[in-house]
């Protein structure tokens, strides 16, 4: 072979190598097409322990699938309200929701039953119906509507706060302009005891307080601080009417498509990240009202007899929410006061 027919065989030899580098990419390229990106968006505020136990839980998501899955976190409500993200989840342009289950009880209406007032004194009672009979009721209830059911959070138990009038008696909230929660269980239980419910969603609230749109809200200490609204507060009446878990729930449409040794890295989530996340929140409960009060706004904690003549009141709200849920509504409350 003579030198040009050398130098044409080397140029052409180099042409092929070249092209076969586009057509063929190296093995940190095929990693990262291959890698699934799961979004998961929350009105939880950066910070809190809502924060701590979803980067728990995206640890556990990247480690057990090998990278194969990549956690994006959306905190503080940063890709819209809740309801919102419900419905995006719903329709697979989000992959995971983190929230309340009210607010996944505007699509799941068997879910408000869970948020319907007086159906549980502690965190514990709580902790036994959610993880054991009322879990695959509402494991089902989420599959029939285009979810699937990541693992159980923890916001706690709800309290009435409002800017002028002291709650003390039922009759104290009639007439009350009091922001609540998109969810028609929280409006019910605002009507039974004759408030003005207005539904403001979380990036709202704050505004509306300030601006004299509403007289007051519920909710858990801990949120009421993580967003500030407490200042916009002066008495606290530690009712506990509600008690409100958090979920994680997954896209169905998202999740369907995916192979199966990664299903079940979404859906066996260790109980330990569950009982940390309620372990966290619920600790912080008594400092923050120490705090409160340090604030100057005036708490309350009802007496057994107080609570009682709100329990009467409220109490119905259950069967209520239970029957505009149907039978399988009925059914999750029925596993829910079995404990």
């Amino acid at each position: 072979m003579n030198r040009n027919r050398v130098l044409l065989f080397l140029t052409l030899a180099s042409s092929v190598l070249a092209s076969l580098a586009v057509l063929v990419p190296d093995e940190q390229t095929v990693v990262a097409q291959d890698q699934i990106r799961m979004r998961l968006a929350t009105v939880a505020p950066e910070g809190t322990p809502w924060e701590k136990q979803l980067r728990t839980l995206k640890r556990h998501i990247e480690t057990e699938s090998g990278g194969r899955i990549r956690v994006q976190m959306f905190m503080g409500g940063s890709l819209g309200g809740e309801k919102a993200l419900v419905r995006r989840t719903a329709q697979g342009s989000l992959q995971a929701f983190g929230g309340s289950t009210a607010a996944i009880g505007t699509l799941v209406r068997e879910l408000n039953v869970i948020e319907a007032p007086y159906i549980f004194t502690s965190g514990e009672q709580a902790d036994a119906a959610l993880d054991g009979a009322a879990k695959p009721i509402v494991q089902a209830a989420l599959q029939r509507r285009g979810f699937v059911f990541g693992l159980w959070a923890e916001n706690g138990f709800r309290s009435w706060f409002t800017k002028d009038r002291p709650i003390r008696e039922p009759g104290d909230l009639q007439g009350l302009r009091m922001r609540s929660q998109e969810s028609e269980v929280h409006l019910a239980t605002y009507r039974a005891f004759g408030a003005s419910p207005q539904a403001i969603d979380v990036t709202n609230v704050l505004t509306s307080l300030q601006t004299g749109v509403v007289d007051g809200f519920d909710n858990t200490p801990l949120f009421a601080f993580a967003t500030s609204w407490y200042q916009a507060a002066q008495h606290l009446n530690l009712s506990e009417h509600s008690y409100q878990p958090g979920i994680v729930v997954y896209s169905k449409t998202w999740f369907d498509g995916l192979p199966a040794d990664l299903q079940a890295v979404l859906t066996n989530v260790p109980q330990a990240i569950v009982a940390d996340g309620r372990q966290q929140v619920r600790q912080m409960d008594p400092i923050l009202i120490r705090n409160l009060k340090r604030y100057g706004i005036d708490v309350h904690r009802p007496s057994s007899a107080e609570r009682a003549r709100f329990a009467k009141i409220g109490t119905p709200v259950q069967a209520a929410a239970a029957r505009r849920a149907g039978a399988q509504g009925q059914a999750l409350l029925r596993a829910l006061q079995a404990h």
